[in-house]
């Protein structure tokens, strides 16, 4: 046994005095031992594995004592598991299940009877893994997917090497889909060898137990120690790590981020053939040691092993040839079309060599994973946690490849066995159960003075109907990073630095867009800044900001981002917030008035322009939105007051009362009007004006 000072490959996480509060709590300390293993990436990844316990609890029919099991329900993650995930069944009734099971071919049928052992029927749905856990007598069990031991059950030779680290303490089962049969031979090798500390299930994962929740997470420790440990003193003694390096002295760091961004536009446009698509990209050391192997193609063909990194990664990735990309922009493109066509057409080929008589339609034949050598890996799918958590899983399995090349030689899973579990019709039925995707899933939108009043509730509506953002802004970065991650997602928003004067400050920040999330869509040109004086004391100065901020500012972020618009063929909107002063002459005002009745007809210009690419451009005019703005404050509010002879805090009633419906503006009418441009309501609308001023007639238009 180790001792928990010595773990190097695994982190010991167990806290005495967090474990005492529990005390006397089966199910607490379980909930907890269940969130420390899904702390550490490489014991586990999002979603993946599931744990349980097992405790005696008064039956609320009879009034007795019943043993009852807690477990992950479907899918869960264990690293932020509750309560309230977790599915409760009598014990007793998943083995008498075992009257009713007709065999393999009847193991979907099983998964509706879970339902029936339900002890709380209120409770989290059962996964498919219940009956592994239900018919091992253990009271704490862990299944896991650590990499260090998938390697070992993915290799050719695993079940000598698991004899080899443990002796006869743990137990092998071959490659079998979970399922009912799979728990019924996980209960009898426990049985038939009393003497196991856990069971390697070959291509798939880990089972592990122990009498309290503390044992089995130091057994689930320890076993996963001695795999790594075992693993690590064998890399290289075999034959080089992946059979060596085929792509030395890569592009530096900056320039593969560079050439990635470049790419990934494309990239995202071909993805997204079938439904929009968020991207992810990497350049971890791990996955840089891959691509840049010589054993990259012969890997990458085998595919994935473990059912949990092959259902978020498809058959195999897509290889991108290293000399091929280094071509001129036409070129590359025409390279990458082909190579996803030839991608489509060999996923079709085996959905027809594989499918069923019942199986679901073909789904989206493009690739989840693209690695691209000397430069990362690219994983494209319907929201950006999917897209990272692909990636992730591929990385995983990169590790297990590592690993199982290091001792043995790696063995992907069978392509019907792979096939089986991909069109699964229980997890055709999870997919359909899925909510309906919001009117912006999908979208990236890209939001100038994105911290500000105006600015900043724009984003939030956004988010609100499930678009990532990228709020870019010259101040209250973190702090509007934090607290739009915290409301909507770790995974849905960005900041950025951003001076809209400069072109390449632009660049910079639109690149950030695109390594984050893969591209834009959604362009809202909301900067800004007011100054508001008699024709006599407005100076050069005053003119030439507001003009290059409001007027250049535009110009230039709707150019660069136009370039990621069309390298992504998928269209787009661009929302330039101008003002009523864009339209009506006011007093004391020039500059200002000036400017935005130039970026009112500059998006008019650009919606003639960039019609043929279907990127609609549209204009939204506030007029006195006080409360959260930015411009407020400055001294616009004092110079306006005086413009209209009032007090500073009595401009909103004076604003209000000269509107025809008598209403305060505020910052989210303006975000609502963004949204109608952007969500599909008006998607055959371009060139167009919308006022949201309470109703000024002046500024009809006309």
């Amino acid at each position: 046994m180790n001792q928990t000072s010595t773990f190097q490959h695994v982190s010991y996480l167990w806290d005495e005095a967090k474990a005492a509060e529990l005390a006397g709590d089966e199910v607490a300390l379980f909930i907890y031992r269940s969130n420390l293993l899904g702390a550490d990436l490489r014991l586990t990844n999002y979603a993946g594995g599931n744990t349980s316990c097992k405790v005696t609890e008064k039956d609320p029919l009879t009034g007795q004592p019943t043993e009852v099991m807690w477990v992950k329900g479907s899918g869960g993650d264990i690293g932020t598991l509750t309560k309230a995930g977790c599915a409760t069944l009598y014990v007793e009734k998943l083995h008498a299940l075992k009257n009713r099971y007709r065999g393999l071919e009847f193991e979907d049928e099983m998964v509706e009877l879970f339902n029936h052992c339900l002890f709380d029927p209120k409770s989290a749905a059962p996964s498919i893994d219940t009956p592994l856990h239900g018919l091992l007598p253990f009271k704490h069990i862990d299944h896991l997917h650590p990499d260090a031991l998938i390697a070992i059950a993915a290799s050719k030779d695993g079940e000598q090497i698991m004899k080899e680290i443990w002796g006869d303490t743990m137990g092998w089962l071959p490659w079998q889909r979970p399922g009912f049969d799979l728990g019924l031979k996980l209960e009898k090798i426990v049985q038939e060898n009393p003497n196991l500390r856990g069971v390697i299930l070959g291509g798939h994962g880990l089972f592990t137990w122990g009498d309290t929740s503390y044992d089995s997470y130091m057994n689930t420790l320890e076993v996963i120690e001695m795999a790594a440990t075992y693993l690590e003193a064998n890399y290289g003694k075999k034959s080089p790590v992946f059979g060596g390096v085929k792509l030395e002295n890569g592009p530096s760091e900056t320039e593969r981020r560079k050439l990635a961004a470049e790419v990934m536009p494309i990239l995202r446009g071909l993805a997204s053939s079938k439904r929009r698509m968020l991207g992810h990209y990497t350049d971890d050391a791990r996955v840089l040691e891959y691509v840049n192997s010589n054993d990259l193609p012969r890997l990458a063909q085998k595919g994935t092993s473990c059912p949990d990194h092959f259902l978020r990664t498809k058959i195999r990735p897509l290889v991108l040839d290293a000399e091929t990309m280094k071509g001129d922009a036409a070129s590359v493109q025409t390279y990458l079309e082909s190579q996803f066509e030839a991608y489509r057409q060999d996923y079709v080929a085996y959905y027809e060599r594989s499918k069923h008589a019942n199986s679901p339609a073909v789904r989206d034949a493009n690739p989840v994973i693209i690695l691209w050598p000397g430069v990362g890996m690219f994983s494209f799918a319907k929201d950006k946690q999917t897209a990272r958590v692909a990636a992730e899983f591929y990385t995983n399995a990169i590790n297990v490849m590592k690993g199982a090349e290091a001792v043995s030689e790696y063995l992907g899973l069978p392509e019907q066995e792979a096939f089986d579990i991909e069109y699964w019709l229980l997890e055709e039925a999870k997919l359909q159960r899925m909510p309906k995707p919001k009117s912006l899933s999908g979208q990236i939108a890209y939001v100038t003075g994105g911290t500000g009043g105006i600015g900043k509730a724009i984003c939030e509506v956004l988010l609100q109907n499930g678009a990532c953002v990228v709020a870019v802004d010259r101040d209250r970065l973190e702090e509007t990073q934090t607290e739009l991650r915290q409301k909507y997602g770790k995974d849905s928003a960005l900041s950025a630095r951003i001076d809209v004067t400069d072109a390449e400050s632009i660049a910079e920040s639109l690149r950030q867009s695109v390594l984050q999330f893969g591209g834009v869509d959604i362009v809202v040109n909301c900067a800004g800044l007011s100054i508001s004086k008699p024709l006599q004391d407005t100076t050069q100065a005053d003119w030439d900001i507001l003009n290059d901020v409001l007027v250049k500012g535009q110009f230039l972020v709707s150019q660069e981002a136009v370039i990621i618009q069309r390298k992504q063929k998928l269209g787009g909107d661009i929302v330039n917030i101008a003002s009523k002063n864009g339209l009506v002459a006011g007093p004391n005002n020039v500059a200002y008035g000036t400017a935005k009745a130039a970026q009112l007809h500059m998006s008019r210009l650009l919606a003639a322009e960039l019609g043929p690419d279907k990127i609609r451009v549209n204009t939204v005019n506030p007029d006195a939105v006080l409360r959260g703005s930015k411009i407020w404050e400055s001294g616009w509010a004092e110079g306006r007051a005086k413009a209209y002879g009032v007090k500073v805090e009595d401009l909103p009633q004076h604003y209000a009362k000269r509107t025809l419906l008598g209403e305060e503006v505020l910052a989210e009418d303006i975000a609502k009007a963004v949204l109608v441009f952007v969500d599909g309501s008006l998607s055959k609308s371009t060139g167009n004006v919308l006022n949201v001023d309470g109703g000024v007639a002046m500024a009809f238009v006309r």
